[in-house]
C-alpha cells in the first residue's frame, strides 16, 4: 500500500513533504512489532497514525484501544492499565481486568504518556521488556502480548532531564520516533483541509458552499494555528453554520480567528528585572563575554602573525583594538609588574615593526579566570551540601544535566 492509498483509507488530506515522511515511517514500522513513540502538538492527528500502525500490522484483527493517560487520576491509573483484585482498595467490590489484559494480542495506544506517574512508568517498562505485569492487590505474575504505541505533545527528553520521566522507559518507547508536523509547518495543506471541512459541514447542515478570497487564503496560511487541525476544523464549522456571507474575505475570516498574542521576538528585560538574576546567571554571562573576547583576540593575533600589521587588520578589528587601548591605558596604580610591556618584533617588507603589549592586562585576565573557576567550584559544593550529596537534586538546583555535573566534579577534583 503506497502513501496515497493510506491517505485515502484513513482520510488524510495534504501533500506536505513532512506529512508524507511521517506516513512513510508509519507504513514501514507497522509490520514490525516494535514500540513507537509519536510526538507532535495537540490536535495534529497523532491518534490517526496509531490507527495506521495497527491496521497495517499483523495485529489488525486483534483489539485496539486508545487510553488518554492524562485523563485518568493518578490513584486509579494502575488499576485501569493492569487491573485489580477484589478488595485491593476501597471500592474494589469485584476483580477487574486491565487494558493490557483486555487487549492481549492487539495494540494499545497510550496518549499523553508523559503524564504517567513514575510508579506506573516502572510497571509499564516491565511490560515492554518482559510482557509481565501484576494486578493491583495480587502477587500473581501474568503475561500479555500487546504492542504499545505511545504519544505525547510534550518534550519527553526535557522531562527526562528534569526527573519527571524515566530515561530507560524513554529509550524503550522511542525505538522508532514518529514526528507529526504542526499545521503551521504544512502551509500548502491548510487551504485543502479548510475546503474539505467546509464541504463536509455545509453538506451536513445543508447550507450553501463557502469560498475564500485570495487575501483570506493568505490569512489562513499565515495564521500560527496553535490548535492545529482540530482548531482549523472548528473554525470551518463556525463559518459554515454562522456566516451569512458565502464569499469570505480576510476581514470576515479574521473575526473567527482568535488573536494570537504570542511573539517570536526577543524579550526585553527591564532594569528592575535584572535584580532577579541569580549568581549563576551572572557567572554564565561573564563566561560568555570572556569567551567572546578570547575569540576576537585569537583572530587578531592570527591575523598579525600571518599578515603583519596593515590597514585591513586595523580596520577589521578596530572596535576591539580601541577597547584594548582603553583598558590598557588605565592600569592599576599600585600594581607593579616586572616588565610592564611585551615587545614583539615582526619583520615585514624589509623593515621591522614593533608591537607593544601590556602584560599587566593578561595577568588580570588570568586572575579573573581563576576566580571564576573558584566560584563555579563553590556553587557546586554548596548545591551538593544543600542536597546532602544527592547529585541528581544538585544538578537540578544548578540548572545543568546530571552528566554535566559529574564531569565538572571530576574536572574540579571535588570527589
Amino acid at each position: 500500500m503506497d502513501i496515497q492509498d493510506i491517505k485515502n483509507r484513513f482520510g488524510i488530506i495534504g501533500n506536505s513533504p513532512l506529512l508524507n515522511r511521517a506516513i512513510d515511517v508509519a507504513r514501514q514500522v507497522a509490520p514490525t512489532d516494535i514500540s513507537v513513540l509519536i510526538t507532535g502538538e495537540s490536535g495534529s492527528g497523532k491518534e490517526v497514525f496509531s490507527q495506521i500502525i495497527h491496521q497495517l500490522s499483523a495485529r489488525k484483527h486483534g483489539p485496539f484501544i486508545a487510553v488518554n493517560c492524562g485523563a485518568i487520576p493518578e490513584g486509579t491509573i494502575d488499576s485501569e492499565l493492569f487491573g485489580h483484585e477484589k478488595g485491593s482498595f476501597t471500592g474494589a467490590h469485584e476483580a477487574r481486568k486491565g487494558y493490557f489484559e483486555v487487549v492481549n494480542g492487539g495494540t494499545i495506544f497510550l496518549d499523553e504518556v508523559g503524564e504517567l506517574p513514575l510508579g506506573t512508568q516502572a510497571r509499564l517498562l516491565r511490560v515492554l521488556e518482559t510482557g509481565e505485569y501484576i494486578r493491583v492487590g495480587s502477587s500473581k505474575v501474568q503475561k500479555t502480548n500487546v504492542r504499545v504505541v505511545a504519544a505525547t505533545n510534550v518534550d519527553i527528553y526535557d522531562a527526562v532531564q528534569k526527573g519527571k520521566f524515566r530515561e530507560d522507559l524513554y529509550y524503550r518507547l522511542n525505538t522508532v520516533p514518529l514526528r507529526i508536523p504542526a499545521l503551521r509547518d504544512r502551509k500548502e495543506d491548510i487551504h485543502l483541509l479548510f475546503r474539505k471541512f467546509v464541504a463536509d459541514f455545509t453538506d451536513k447542515y445543508r447550507s450553501p458552499n463557502v469560498q475564500l478570497t485570495e487575501d483570506a487564503q493568505q490569512l489562513l496560511a499565515n495564521y500560527p494555528w496553535p490548535g492545529n487541525v482540530r482548531q482549523l476544523k472548528n473554525i470551518a464549522e463556525q463559518i459554515a453554520v454562522l456566516e451569512k456571507e458565502r464569499l469570505i474575505d480576510a476581514r470576515i475570516l479574521g473575526q473567527y480567528l482568535p488573536t494570537d498574542n504570542r511573539s517570536t521576538l526577543p524579550v526585553h528585560v527591564s532594569a528592575g528585572a535584572k535584580d532577579d538574576f541569580s549568581e549563576r546567571d551572572l557567572l554564565y554571562k561573564v563566561l560568555f563575554d570572556m569567551k567572546k573576547d578570547m575569540v576576537e583576540l585569537k583572530k587578531l593575533v592570527i591575523g598579525i602573525i600571518e599578515n603583519g600589521v596593515n590597514s585591513r587588520i586595523v580596520e577589521d578589528h578596530s572596535p576591539y583594538i580601541n577597547q584594548l587601548y582603553r583598558e590598557v591605558d588605565s592600569p592599576a596604580p599600585e600594581q607593579l609588574a616586572p616588565p610592564s610591556t611585551l615587545t614583539i618584533h615582526h619583520p615585514q617588507g624589509g623593515k621591522s615593526e614593533d608591537f607593544h603589549f601590556h602584560t599587566q592586562e593578561a595577568e588580570e585576565v588570568e586572575e579573573e579566570s581563576l576566580s571564576l573557576v573558584e566560584k563555579e567550584s563553590d556553587l557546586i559544593k554548596k548545591a551538593l551540601k544543600k542536597h546532602k550529596g544527592k547529585r541528581k537534586s544538585a544538578a537540578q538546583e544548578l540548572g545543568i544535566s546530571e552528566r554535566t555535573l559529574y564531569r565538572k566534579i571530576k574536572d574540579l577534583n571535588l570527589n
